[in-house]
């Protein structure tokens, strides 16, 4: 609890800074102090009211160099949901820049590594409800800043097909033990391809959702009008799986503007004749570009139109400002 400091406490705060103020003046400032300290007091009175954690856990704790050999693990711990549900039998990893009550948080950057989060982020929660398991944190990157694995504070990640090799970033250790079988699945996060790009490192399935579609309270943010939260698994039903357990709005997360959680899991299934996707133009035969990738990105193309999707090369400035009678795409795919 804050208390008040004395006329003794001003004098030896005075000193410490080589000053040496008269009594009079220290009364002053004692005066002028004391309505913040009131404020102060009155803060620390009033009632914290944190969401109640709904699941029992045990202790988190770093997992050594032999237990951790990609360095993607930040925490281990095994926190068990709801028996039965659409999660049941599943470890799931959290990016560390996702609230876990009791389990430390740093977000890859050693400033924080102490700070430990009473509250369990929506998404969490709702694995939990789902019958998941939460297997523990994995290492991001420093502030989620970075498309490599090298920047966190607590050493590289390396991508499990390949040590030695970068497993992609922020969400480096999210793909990392998801591709090397330790997990499940993983919750990761994505601005500008914090996801996607070590899916794609990794070889695994990583999925930026619409923005708003999953809450992201709890969860630290980088930049609100950008901020996003997703799957990532080993393959696309598992992700649309997870999808569906994540998503929708939780009356709390401002972002969300009546975005709608869907049934994923039975799109698998549907016919994809007649869906229009944009090819764009203008990510391929850079200086830069790959042409084994830019190969077979046209060659996914070819396949989704023997299966009757309807395939469009668009420029990215048509993109913009679509026929009003067509509508947009369905879907649009980019250079890899």
């Amino acid at each position: 609890m804050f208390a008040k400091p004395t006329l003794d406490d001003l004098r030896a705060a005075a000193q410490a800074l080589g000053m040496n103020p008269d009594d009079g003046y220290l009364a002053a400032v004692e005066e002028i102090i004391a309505p913040l300290a009131a404020a102060y007091a009155t803060l620390d009175g009033t009632p914290d009211e944190l969401p109640k954690v709904k699941y029992p856990r045990g202790p988190a704790y770093r997992p050594s160099p032999e237990e951790n050999p990609h360095g993607a693990w930040y925490v281990k711990t095994s926190i068990k949901g709801r028996p039965g549900g659409k999660l049941e039998g599943r470890r799931i990893a959290l990016k560390d820049n996702v609230c876990l009550a009791g389990a430390p948080m740093m977000i890859g950057a050693d400033i924080l590594e102490g700070y430990v989060p009473e509250v369990d982020a929506t998404v969490v929660e709702r694995i939990l409800d789902a019958g998941g398991e939460i297997a523990g944190k994995a290492v991001c990157e420093y502030y989620c800043v970075s498309g490599g694995s090298h920047t966190s504070s607590t050493g590289p990640v390396h991508n499990p097909r390949k040590h030695g090799y970068s497993a992609g970033g922020s969400s480096s250790g999210s793909a990392a033990l998801v591709a090397a079988g330790e997990v499940d699945m993983a919750i990761g996060g994505d601005q500008a391809g914090s996801i996607r790009i070590p899916g794609s490192h990794c070889g695994i399935v990583g999925l930026k959702p619409t923005y708003g579609l999953v809450p992201y309270t709890g969860i630290a943010p980088l930049e609100m009008t950008l901020d996003t939260c997703g799957p990532m698994s080993g393959s696309v039903a598992e992700n649309a799986l997870l999808l569906e357990v994540i998503a929708g709005p939780d009356g709390i997360d401002s972002r969300q503007r009546g975005q709608s959680a869907r049934l994923y899991t039975r799109a698998l299934d549907d016919d994809i004749a007649g869906m229009r996707i944009a090819v764009v133009k203008e990510g391929f035969g850079h200086p830069n570009s790959e042409p084994d990738v830019d190969a077979r990105v046209r060659d996914g193309a070819q396949r989704l139109a023997k299966l009757e999707a309807k395939i469009e090369e668009r420029s990215r400035f048509r993109c913009m400002r679509w026929d009003s009678r067509s509508g947009p795409p369905s879907a649009v795919m980019p250079h890899a």
